[in-house]
């Protein structure tokens, strides 16, 4: 029987489940013995991310133009990094870090890797097979974010407004599911979709999403 895009996107999801042993930092987040400092660095190396996340998504909406539903969803996603760059501040803020901190802060190879690797997607990826390795990667960034923010409000005493950008990430996003799905199942039906190079790119976004968090804890 031939699977849905629903049911394709379920099976690299638990796929790429990554170990828990391949983020030491978050757990150490939840427990609060993550220093002042390891946080204003994850505001930090974020405020490197977004940007080029956001340019990367708004050229792999340009290149789906014949794909209108990969094209919403990178859409989409380029707005969710909007928004996300417009409550990165206040956790920043509440980190300690100000404008001079940051013009100054030199971001971590091992951290930029996750970004760099999404744009070498936007140039060189079939926008469906982008679309299903994305939305596979998401469901670990969007737990992660979760902890934290239950972290900062219990442990370290943060705001709601300085835990905004990681609610964004934690919310569920229905609509985006629905986009992700719709625009899998055209790739599947129009056999634009290679399943084995979704998967490719997969493990590389799930391999450098854990070398982005082991990096902010042992900076090399």
């Amino acid at each position: 029987m031939t699977r849905t895009a629903r049911e394709l996107l379920e099976t690299i999801t638990r796929e790429l489940a990554p170990d828990p042993r391949s983020n030491p930092l978050v757990p150490l987040i939840a427990r609060g013995e993550a220093d002042r400092d390891t946080l204003a660095a994850l505001a930090l190396e974020q405020s490197w991310v977004i940007p080029a996340d956001r340019r990367a998504f708004r050229h792999l909406a340009d290149r789906s133009a014949d794909q209108p539903r990969a094209a919403a969803y990178f859409t989409a996603l380029a707005e969710g990094e909007e928004l996300a760059a417009a409550r990165l501040d206040a956790f920043a803020a509440a980190c300690g870090v100000d404008r001079e901190r940051a013009a100054s802060y030199d971001p971590l190879p091992g951290c930029q890797a996750y970004p760099a690797y999404v744009a070498w997607l936007a140039l060189n990826a079939a926008p469906a097979d982008a679309v299903l390795s994305v939305t596979a990667n998401f469901s670990a960034w969007g737990g992660y974010c979760a902890t934290i923010a239950e972290a900062l409000r219990t442990h370290y005493g943060f705001t709601d407004e300085a835990c905004g950008f990681f609610d964004l990430f934690a919310e569920p996003a229905p609509g985006l599911d629905r986009t992700a799905a719709e625009a899998v199942q055209d790739g599947l039906d129009t056999g634009l979709l290679d399943e084995s190079l979704a998967r490719g790119y997969g493990h590389l976004l799930q391999s450098y999403e854990s070398l982005f968090w082991r990096t902010l804890l042992r900076p090399v």
